[in-house]
């Protein structure tokens, strides 16, 4: 995996750059407006929203995936380590180092959990020798995955493809990581787990991670950095723990407030008055 060096350590520089982004869908939805964010290289930072916000929007766009729901940025530009990467293929941006782990925790059901990790692997230069060393760091790191390696995905647990979606997006030897949604549908145990290895990953193999999330109160505790997005737009950031303390974070996200926890129709209201939207 990536070790850190002196040129690449400097956590100023944004590794990943996104700016002034438009999406718009069949030529007419817009659905992203002037959309801009960064990673810095060696960071999590956590892009959060309600469902239907754009942060899915935001990961394909950044992937290139967008194309093949009819989707195009139409204004704007992204660029990895310096470069515009918004013209290249998917399989060009996963050889650069960027690679999306999808909602929905996709696996080939029909193969076996080891034969969905190696398929990761398949734009790899370094041979069969590099491949194995990375398929056994993966193990390493997800252990309920070396113990059902020879199981069909497609009979594993929710949590065990969650855990092989991400452990195959390890194998292409990525850099930067686009994690969408990775606690949808599972249980608060299985997602700190997840969310603990994917802090291991990031401190001991430098993979950076842009991680699309609902569950805010978790991807704060993770993350480096976060931005709040509205109807497709980015209304607020800042630092992980500074989002966490924000009294308007708590009570519009987490549905709490100084008051104790908010009722679900509190919580509508308040969204109506957009108080910090102004």
């Amino acid at each position: 995996m990536h070790t850190a060096t002196a040129e690449t350590t400097t956590q100023a520089a944004p590794y990943l750059s996104v700016n002034n982004i438009e999406v718009i869908y069949d030529h007419v939805i817009l659905v992203l407006k002037g959309v801009s964010l960064e990673v810095p290289k060696g960071k999590i930072v956590a892009l959060l929203g309600a469902n239907g916000a754009g942060k899915s929007t935001t990961l394909k766009s950044i992937s290139n995936l967008l194309r093949a729901e009819r989707g195009d940025v139409t204004k704007g530009n992204i660029e990895f380590k310096g470069r515009r990467i918004d013209q290249m293929t998917p399989a060009d941006l996963v050889r650069k180092g960027v690679i999306q782990v999808m909602e929905g925790r996709h696996c080939f059901e029909h193969l076996t959990i080891e034969e969905n990790l190696l398929t990761g692997a398949y734009t790899r230069p370094d041979g069969h020798a590099g491949i194995k060393r990375t398929l056994e760091m993966v193990y390493d790191y997800f252990p309920r995955l070396k113990t059902r390696r020879a199981s069909q995905a497609g009979y594993t647990s929710g949590g065990e493809q969650q855990m092989c979606a991400i452990g195959r997006a390890i194998m292409a030897n990525p850099e930067m990581v686009l994690l969408d949604e990775p606690s949808m549908g599972l249980a608060p145990q299985i997602v700190e787990e997840i969310f603990e290895i994917v802090k291991d990953l990031n401190r001991k193999e430098s993979v950076s991670f842009l991680l699309a999330e609902q569950n805010t109160m978790v991807a704060l505790r993770y993350a480096d950095f976060g931005y709040i997005l509205e109807s497709g737009r980015i209304v607020m950031e800042g630092d992980a723990k500074d989002l966490a303390n924000n009294e308007d974070v708590k009570e519009f996200y987490l549905g709490l407030s100084g008051e104790g926890r908010k009722s679900f129709r509190d919580v509508k209201h308040y969204r109506r008055r957009k108080r910090w939207l102004s």
